[in-house]
């Protein structure tokens, strides 16, 4: 078989490259603290997008870190009552720059008896605002957002992961939701955000990140794959530290926001799937992540697959899902 990474059996053993800050745990451990500090202020607004009989549509909107209000498509199955009132729940996340995807593409787990919420990440193809007060360059990506910035509390992708945990908080305190039983799913970014939001909120019972992104940012770099989702890299180096000098402060800095070191805070049961094809998010920054994950995990490998649709992963992690 080709190769574009490590064999097999020494991504099995990969434990990352990116340097993690001194002061990793106590940076998110405020950055906890201030989510708890924020009011979420729910709001339902009944969507007629779609009117399907057995499934209530709505706007779900939320208030995350720094006072954003953050979009969320919500469906719940309709007339549950009784003991059979608290239904599972399930969280989406979508891909880098896009959005929270068609209401119908929910149907199926909502049939099923789940409350699905599809957030859009602030600043990203969605509705949830972005509230910008960075100081530095914003060049092509939210990667790089908040570098420049003296306060490394200003990385976007921090407040992109908080906004996952206020998410499952959010859901999580709907009267019609058995908090014991939330999952979270999604793909390349989705997937990451998926990881994220797994160790900052704890109680989610099982998750399904399909090849993460914003994993091991400092590996992307050493094997010249600082293109496509991660070309802001390369764009930020060669307007703004062309000689490197500053390289080992970047890698550090990026450290805050690399999901391999929020990994090992993870509970879930985790279903993660690899192609190991993959140019985009190569396969040993996805092997970074799931090696310093703890809980009970199984791995799904595709081994002529890239960054692209996997037979069988939808269908796979409905079951996965089914079991909540």
């Amino acid at each position: 078989m080709p190769l574009i990474d490590l064999p097999l059996a020494e991504l099995h053993h990969y434990s990352g490259r990116n340097p993690r800050p001194a002061d990793y745990d106590a940076y998110w451990a405020e950055a906890l603290r201030e989510l708890d500090a924020t009011d979420p202020r729910p709001e339902l607004r009944t969507s007629t997008v779609i009117t399907p009989p057995h499934v209530e549509c709505f706007d779900l909107w939320f208030t995350g870190v720094g006072g954003a209000r953050i979009y969320a498509k919500y469906l719940r199955p309709k007339n549950r009552t009784g003991a059979s009132a608290k239904n599972p729940a399930v969280l989406q996340f979508h891909g880098y720059s896009g959005q929270s995807g068609e209401w119908i593409t929910k149907l199926a787990y909502a049939g099923a008896g789940f409350c699905v919420a599809a957030m859009d990440c602030r600043g990203q193809g969605g509705r949830s605002e972005d509230r910008g007060g960075v100081q530095g360059n914003t060049l092509r990506g939210h990667i790089i957002r908040g570098l420049d910035d003296p306060d490394a509390k200003k990385l976007l992708f921090r407040q992109i992961f908080l906004d996952t945990a206020q998410l499952a908080r959010v859901v999580m305190a709907f009267p019609e939701v058995d908090a014991a039983r939330v999952g979270a799913m999604g793909a390349s970014q989705g997937g990451a955000l998926t990881l994220a939001c797994a160790a900052l909120e704890p109680r989610l019972k099982r998750i399904a990140p399909v090849y993460p992104f914003l994993c091991d940012y400092q590996r992307v770099w050493e094997m010249d794959q600082a293109k496509a989702a991660y070309e802001e890299l390369s764009l930020y180096f060669r307007a703004f530290d062309p000689r490197h000098e500053r390289a080992a402060a970047v890698f550090d800095k990026l450290g805050y926001i690399d999901v391999q070191f929020l990994a090992p805070r993870i509970r879930a049961e985790v279903l993660l799937y690899v192609g190991l094809m993959d140019a985009v998010c190569p396969p040993s920054t996805q092997f970074a992540a799931y090696n310093n994950i703890t809980s009970t995990k199984d791995l799904v490998i595709y081994p002529d697959f890239a960054h692209e649709s996997l037979p069988g992963e939808a269908e796979r992690t409905f079951n996965f899902m089914l079991g909540l």
